[in-house]
């Protein structure tokens, strides 16, 4: 049986690192703000982030799902579309998700509406 002083250390350790971790962006925030390689991060950082989100997401319900790819790929070709004409990424990420869900429901059903 593992002593109880043992488990309370581990937790306050435990406790200890996650504070450390997450208190440490708001210290070192003057340093992080004026520092060039986190300036130059920020510009493509998040746009490289929800590009490799997205292509994991749908690359990998695409390959389970015996039907292809066809709901995931209408789903990112409209919400491409619409953030270039309307460059509103509220509107796109809400219809663009809501036609997916749409068509993943429908197919789920079995209506078959993307099926050849």
């Amino acid at each position: 049986m593992i002593e109880s002083s043992y488990v309370l250390g581990v937790i306050a350790a435990m406790g200890t690192v996650t504070f450390v971790l997450r208190a440490l962006p708001f210290v070192a925030s003057r340093w992080l703000h004026q520092h060039p390689i986190v300036s130059s991060l920020g510009q493509f950082l998040p746009l490289a982030i929800m590009t490799l989100l997205l292509f994991h997401s749908a690359v990998g319900k695409a390959t389970e799902d015996p039907e292809g790819p066809w709901p995931e790929l209408l789903a990112v070709a409209l919400v491409a579309l619409l953030q270039w004409r309307s460059k509103n990424a509220l509107l796109s990420i809400l219809v663009g998700t809501g036609v997916y869900v749409l068509l993943r429901n429908f197919n789920a059903l079995g209506t078959g509406l993307l099926v050849a």
